[in-house]
């Protein structure tokens, strides 16, 4: 399991801009306006020889006039209870103010390990000696816009990381996560799949408030299968769901592969759309689940009114237009298969782990060099990426570097000159030569000759 680390200070000391440096991308939302972060936001994060579940926090203290401001603090304070390290970042251009001392009292409470870190430090010059009186240890100067600094404060926090838990797996384990939002059926599905009441069913949604194990073998092939918690908006999760929001995501990120479910009998929602997005930022392989089948196939039944229906044929057109609406919705999970179950009656679980089985090895699939050159090389000739600002770019050759998820390098001339659309081309034909089918590919892009700026 994931160590959690959690960043934490008063509002508009950069929390989301530090977020996103340790991350590697843009997730927090980040705007010069205080309480901007109305949420926890998660996201794996690799701190220099470890990766961990990096925790974005609204602020503990500032922004009072605002009404949303007790929600944020509550959650925050939760993110606390969960965290292996706490980084109070203050402002150290603004200096010490009384917020500061008020995040420092609920900190010290928690009795977990904190590392002070003053950001907006940009220049050398700067002086955060003051914070000094906060009586944590002298303050890490930061900058988390300009990246300064911030190796030091990842080392300091790797300090106080618990040592790597030895995974409890036996040999080709596979992990399976089932996620969707409340009342779709997931604890149903996890007790088909066990053939046994393992997990409490119930018609209320949020029933399952924490992530469960369950390790059991099918046709030789171990596995393990956790039901989690029912991801609910952001904006409606109470104070005990954020726990349980948290140990899904970290329940996602030990699983080879997730089961999005989705009702089938409603269709797909707003909301299914959320919880499909932070799937797939994941990173795992996923299996599209339309559950409740038998609701929408019994209209696929002869009846008084229509006694000549075809049922095998009318249920394989539903399915049809069942898929067509969910490539429409969820375009950004189009490599993921669908499968359609009814976890009350078992009806579609023995293909439902099948295909597991045959995605796990999609997903830790590797390719060659010479192979993945050759498509490389043929996708270019097919298609030019198009010229930027007068400059053309330059694709010179690939490597796979990790697998679970598929990652390539690509070493080009210029990674500012290759646009996502162009990335989206290489992926499709590495899916046509090479399947990946129901897990992600990921593509790095980096300049040749250069030694790769290190992600502080």
């Amino acid at each position: 399991m994931l160590p959690i680390v959690a960043i934490v200070g008063r509002t508009n000391v950069g929390k989301s801009a530090l977020f996103n440096r340790l991350v590697g991308e843009q997730t927090a939302v980040v705007e010069d306006k205080p309480g901007i972060t109305r949420d926890r936001i998660y996201a794996e994060a690799e701190l220099d020889v470890r990766r961990v579940m990096l925790v974005d926090t609204g602020g503990l203290a500032g922004a009072e006039g605002d009404e949303l401001i007790t929600q944020v603090k509550e959650q925050a304070v939760a993110a606390l209870g969960e965290a292996d390290v706490l980084i109070l970042l203050v402002d150290g251009q603004e200096g010490l103010t009384k917020p500061d001392y008020d995040v420092a009292d609920v900190v010290r409470r928690t009795g977990k390990p904190c590392i002070l870190a003053a950001n907006k430090m940009e220049k050398l010059s700067a002086d955060s000696s003051d914070f000094l009186a906060l009586g944590m240890g002298p303050p890490i100067d930061i900058s988390a816009i300009h990246g300064r600094g911030l190796m030091e404060l990842v080392e300091a926090a790797e300090e106080f990381l618990p040592p790597p838990e030895e995974v409890e797996e036996l040999p080709d384990e596979l992990a399976i996560a089932v996620v969707g939002r409340p009342n779709v059926g997931k604890s149903a599905l996890v007790n088909a799949i066990l053939g046994e009441q393992r997990v409490i069913v119930s018609d209320v949604p949020g029933t399952t408030r924490d992530a469960v194990d369950a390790v059991f073998e099918r046709d030789g092939q171990t596995y393990r299968i956790v039901d989690t918690a029912g991801l609910r908006r952001r904006s409606q999760r109470q104070d005990t769901e954020y726990y349980s929001s948290l140990r899904t995501f970290r329940a996602v990120a030990r699983a080879h592969i997730v089961l999005l479910m989705i009702d089938a009998s409603e269709g797909v929602v707003n909301l299914d759309a959320r919880v499909a997005g932070e799937t797939m930022e994941s990173g795992r392989a996923v299996i599209i689940v339309a559950n409740k089948w038998d609701l929408v196939a019994k209209y696929a039944e002869p009846d008084d009114e229509y006694p000549e229906l075809d049922y095998n044929k009318v249920e394989k057109i539903l399915r049809k237009d069942f898929e067509r609406i969910i490539r429409h919705e969820l375009q950004f999970l189009s490599y993921s298969p669908i499968l359609y179950t009814c976890a009350l009656t078992g009806a579609g679980v023995d293909e439902l782990l099948e295909r597991a089985r045959e995605i796990k090895s999609e997903f830790e699939k590797r390719i060659e060099t010479g192979p993945l050159n050759r498509v490389l090389r043929d996708a270019i000739t097919a298609h030019h990426p198009p010229t930027k600002k007068g400059r053309q770019p330059r694709l010179y050759y690939a490597t796979q570097v990790r697998s679970a998820p598929p990652t390539f390098v690509i070493f080009v001339n210029d990674p500012d000159l290759i646009h996502f659309s162009y990335e989206r081309y290489l992926v499709n034909r590495l899916r046509d030569a090479f399947g990946f089918n129901g897990t992600p590919i990921r593509i790095i892009l980096r300049p040749r000759g250069r030694r790769k700026r290190s992600e502080e």
